[in-house]
């Protein structure tokens, strides 16, 4: 559960941050007039007076850019570039979990495939090993 709160779930909730809120009307960074309380009352004019100005918006897409985008130095899941263990027992452990990996970027890769738009937040070998921001 640790391991999956620290790579998988994180890069499910934060990698595809700038796809969705790159569009600004998805997760306006801050309202210039309150949100509408009646359905069908809202015109364009009232919306483009309601949602923040250019300035605003651009600051608020460039936080949500750099948090989406890969670190610098981004090791994906299950892979350790650092040797912490010398016994075979840990090594065996550690090239079965890469390899049940394997197969799961394989399953998803196939399944994204037949997608017009590929789903892959979760797939392992574009999920970082630890959080990193």
């Amino acid at each position: 559960m640790v391991i999956f709160t620290g790579s998988g779930q994180h890069s499910a909730v934060n990698t595809g941050q700038y796809d969705y809120d790159g569009w600004m009307p998805n997760t306006p960074t801050s309202l210039q007039l309150p949100p509408p309380t009646t359905k069908g009352t809202t015109s364009e004019a009232t919306m483009l007076n309601t949602l923040p100005d250019i300035n605003t918006t651009v600051q608020g897409m460039a936080i949500v850019w750099l948090l989406s985008k890969p670190s610098s130095d981004f090791v994906p899941l299950g892979q350790f570039p650092e040797e912490h263990f010398s016994e075979e027992n840990p090594w065996e452990l550690i090239k079965d979990f890469q390899g049940e990996l394997e197969v799961l970027t394989t399953i998803i890769s196939v399944r994204n495939s037949k997608l017009e738009i590929p789903y892959t937040y979760m797939d392992p070998a574009l999920i970082e090993n630890s959080v990193a921001i």
